[in-house]
This record gives C-alpha cells, sequence and structure tokens, in this order.
C-alpha cells in the first residue's frame, strides 16, 4: 500500500466514542507523504454520503458518487485500521480541500 497523501482508503474506524464518525467508511489521506512512510500512523479526514452544507466539509466525487470529506473529524489512525485503496482526489478536490483545511486549523 501507498498510502500517498490526498488517497481515498477504506478504513475500519471503530470503536468510537460520543459523537465520532463510526464505521467502516472511506477517508482521504491527509499527512504528508514523509509522515506516512516512517510512521506507523497516519492522519485522515473521514468521509459521509450525507451532510449538511458545513464551511468544514468538502464535496468529493468517488465512484460515481458524491461524498463529502469531513474536515471537522480529522483524526490520527494506525495504519492496521486500513481496509484498501479505493481511489485518490482530483487536482480540484485537491485544491479545495486544502483551502478548508487551512481555513479550519490555521487562520
Amino acid at each position: 500500500m501507498g498510502l500517498a497523501q490526498y488517497a481515498i482508503v477504506l478504513v475500519n474506524l471503530d470503536p468510537t466514542i460520543g459523537s465520532e464518525i463510526r464505521k467502516t467508511r472511506p477517508c482521504i489521506i491527509i499527512s504528508p507523504n514523509e509522515m506516512n512512510k516512517y510512521l506507523s500512523t497516519i492522519v485522515v479526514a473521514p468521509m459521509t454520503t450525507s451532510s449538511k452544507n458545513y464551511p468544514t466539509r468538502v464535496k468529493v466525487k468517488h465512484h460515481s458518487k458524491i461524498g463529502f470529506a469531513v474536515v471537522d473529524q480529522v483524526r490520527t489512525i494506525d495504519k492496521r485500521r486500513i481496509v484498501k485503496e479505493l481511489g485518490a482526489l482530483s487536482k480540484a478536490e485537491i485544491k479545495e480541500l486544502k483551502s478548508v483545511i487551512k481555513e479550519t486549523y490555521v487562520d
């Protein structure tokens, strides 16, 4: 598994507590490749198919379905939670995701 930044991977997020996104679902790897290569953990943004139009959600098209990257629920996971790789974001989706991450966590 390459585990490249902006790849979409299927991740088992359970067990969870409270309002954390649960189940096995697609997630977007947002940690940089240098971290992904050397650490046993990666940072992901979970995806959901149902979302209100929150400013911390990024619309993503994957396998002809529309989903949303949930930037307000970014989490660090062990690589062993990854079930399989599913694909990657488009350049336009990466640009939007980077903008929302910056707006949410940096500015």
